[in-house]
């Protein structure tokens, strides 16, 4: 199924049920007395947190939801039934806003529950409006309309570590040798247009799909998936050691993060060369030189292939997240 972050659904809280005119029945008469009950509660739309990231994907197909009305009033002063609420399952780490109004409810933790739209309250039964002057009122009054409307759900992943870069700068194939992940790699730039996630000794790594130049302005699909960084710990900036010139990688990378903003520019980076087992000895020293003269910060090189430097990388990034 495809990964979708970003759609807008309609939901409506149930109606509260009409309140109801009844009589209570004494043995040989007619009326013994008001005794018509409430109607119940309609049903609340409320948000659910979940650990699936594909959360969001049904709801291409089906975008309406409406909770339970409540049940009107009964005899003998009895209530009636409150409506079931709809319960939507949304990722965490989902935005919720409501068109309408602008409220925005984030959903963070997983089996967290957030009411959105609030049901009807029932109406009163002719129980209620009995009092010196009236005895046996032939009032009752109707259940509310439901909250409801127009919900925009946005996801910005929670991780610990996103992993950035040019396309083909290695990501994804970084990702699957740290973790159980299995993003689609290939040995041409492209863009993957999902973000793929993994875990790392219980911590979440995410590959962040490949930028291009005008991301955060939002050519290609570049701003679409930088949102995705904005909640991360750490940013790992990969730079291919295939680039001819490593210093306008990184710096056109991280122009993208700062022109976007939220703070991006401002989180703690790890600087890696990726791919470093295709340079000889003196050609990585020079690249590292070049890398760490263009980012001000050590560079770690790191090899899929290479286990001791794969090894290292680990032990460095597992550091990082732990401070």
């Amino acid at each position: 199924m495809a990964f979708v972050d970003e759609i807008t659904i309609n939901a409506q809280a149930g109606r509260g049920g009409n309140g109801v005119i009844r009589w209570l029945h004494i043995k040989g008469t007619e009326k013994g007395g008001p005794a018509g009950g409430d109607g119940g509660k309609g049903g609340d739309v409320i948000l659910e947190g979940v650990a699936d990231l594909a959360a969001l994907a049904p709801f291409r197909f089906e975008k309406k939801f409406r909770a339970e009305d409540g049940g009107a009033g009964e005899n003998n002063n009895r209530h009636g039934r409150d409506g079931e609420p709809v319960i939507l399952k949304v990722p965490v780490g989902t935005i919720a806003r409501v068109t309408a109004t602008g409220e925005e409810f984030d959903i963070t933790r997983i089996g967290e529950q957030i009411t959105v739209f609030v049901g009807g309250a029932g109406g009163k039964g002719n129980a209620r409006f009995k009092g010196s002057t009236n005895q046996n009122p032939f009032k009752q009054t109707d259940g509310k309309t439901g909250e409801g409307g127009d919900i925009q759900l946005s996801l910005k992943l929670i991780a610990d570590a996103g992993f950035v870069g040019y396309p083909n700068a290695g990501k994804s194939s970084l990702l699957n040798a740290l973790t159980n992940a299995k993003s689609k790699i290939g040995a041409y730039p492209f863009t993957t247009l999902d973000p793929h996630l993994g875990s790392f000794y219980g911590r979440i790594l995410a590959d962040i799909p490949g930028l291009i130049e005008g991301a955060s302005g939002g050519r290609g699909l570049g701003s679409k998936f930088l949102k995705h960084i904005e909640r991360t710990k750490i940013i790992v900036h990969l730079v291919s050691a295939e680039q001819e010139d490593l210093a306008a990688a990184y710096r056109g990378v991280r122009a993208e993060l700062e022109s976007f903003g939220h703070e991006l520019g401002g989180k703690k980076e790890l600087v890696v060369l990726s791919k470093a087992d295709l340079l000889g000895s003196d050609e990585l020293a020079s690249a590292l030189a070049a890398l760490s003269a263009a980012s001000g910060k050590g560079v770690i090189p790191v090899s899929v292939v290479d286990d001791e430097l794969l090894k290292s990388f680990s032990n460095t990034l597992s550091k990082s997240l732990a401070q």
